[in-house]
């Protein structure tokens, strides 16, 4: 889930930066402190923009940098169990896939991809099911419900999300895009055709 927050926030600012103009600085050093981390709540800071300096900096006796309070609006995303996400298939291994949603990545472990035995097919990166012959592959779109979170918040990108596609309404794109033309096509022909008004035999009046 995506989210824009207000924040207020300290940047250090290294003596070497002293000096230069103070706005780039502060705009320079509060991308590199905030985008690409993670908050105690679990939210990714993917962009920050509107940056304002709050007030006058403070120096540390014995640091000689400058510690300076900002104003800024951070696009966040916060992975939420029991959501559901849109992701693309980034990688395939013999246990399942990594998929790619937003700014993460989770694995989709080969027994919660679909309801049949499915056989690996490494060297041509692909997950096949043995009976219905339905494919998984890396680039394919995917639609799948959050099932397990444990956030690493020193490096993101190493979070461990789980992830499922065996229920209802779930799964590869193409597969839901054929599952709702059959259903279409089977209420069309399966659909009884409306009765005939029967004619009034009776005496006109």
């Amino acid at each position: 889930m995506y989210k824009k927050l207000l924040r207020e926030n300290t940047i250090r600012i290294p003596p070497e930066y002293l000096g230069e103009d103070i706005n780039e600085t502060i705009e320079l050093l509060t991308h590199l402190n905030f985008e690409g981390k993670m908050d105690n709540k679990n939210n990714l800071t993917v962009l920050v923009t509107n940056i304002d300096k709050l007030g006058q900096g403070k120096i540390v006796h014995g640091d000689g940098a400058v510690y300076q309070m900002v104003k800024y609006e951070a696009l966040v995303f916060e992975p939420q169990l029991h959501e559901i996400v849109y992701g693309t298939v980034c990688e395939i291994l013999k246990f399942g896939a990594f998929i790619r949603f937003g700014p993460l990545d989770g694995l989709l472990h080969i027994s919660q991809i679909m309801d049949d035995h499915i056989d690996v097919d490494i060297e041509n990166e692909r997950l096949v099911g043995k009976e219905s012959k339905r494919d998984l592959k890396v680039g394919d779109r995917v639609r799948a419900r959050i099932v397990s979170i444990s956030i690493n918040e020193r490096n993101p990108r190493e979070s461990r999300i789980g992830l499922t596609m065996r229920q209802p309404g779930l799964g590869k794109i193409d597969w839901l895009d054929d599952e709702y033309s059959n259903e279409q096509k089977g209420g069309t022909e399966g659909a009884e055709k409306p009765a005939k008004r029967p004619r009034d035999r009776g005496r006109r009046r």
